[in-house]
């Protein structure tokens, strides 16, 4: 795919991304976002421009200090299946790692793409932040069928067995 970038948003971008939601809403994929919330909002985003138009988009939303989601990860139709919602994510987790966030989550009906992405399907009570913050409010509380993705942002040590002793200790 030529003339490809990936760039964080910028406020000449919120009708554009806002159109993207839109158009996936109407396929029943997302929840609707008015233009103003994401105007509000404009800069956790990152946006992919193919030939310049933005073709895909992608919100950072901290939900905790030690939390943030991916939310509203939208690719167009006319360019998926051409690797654009991973590269958004990757994104997304390097800003992320650099905010300090221990955490990703996502909640999502494509539990798969995310998987590949290496996040875990996790019971929704582990993620009590995005439940009492978006949730509870919702009318499709309880019947949405999304699924809580989680993804570690921190390295887990690594043990192995120390040869003198047997016992486990930090590789």
């Amino acid at each position: 795919m030529t003339g490809l970038a990936i760039r964080p948003a910028t406020a000449a971008d919120a009708g554009a991304v806002h159109a993207l939601i839109s158009a996936h809403t109407q396929e029943g994929r997302l929840l609707p976002r008015d233009l103003p919330e994401i105007a509000r909002h404009v800069s956790r985003f990152a946006v992919c421009e193919v030939g310049g138009v933005v073709k895909a988009c992608a919100e950072l939303a901290p939900l905790s200090p030690r939390l943030a989601e991916v939310r509203s990860l939208v690719v167009a139709k006319d360019v998926r299946r051409a690797g654009l919602a991973a590269r958004l994510v990757g994104e997304l987790r390097d800003r992320a790692r650099a905010a300090g966030f221990e955490s990703l989550c996502a909640f999502t009906h494509e539990a798969q793409f995310f998987v590949r992405q290496n996040f875990s399907i996790v019971p929704h009570v582990w993620l009590p932040e995005k439940v009492t913050t978006n949730c509870l409010s919702c009318a499709l509380y309880g019947t949405c069928g999304q699924h809580a993705m989680l993804l570690p942002l921190r390295e887990m040590p690594r043990y192995a067995a120390t040869p003198s002793t047997g016992r486990l200790a930090v590789a």
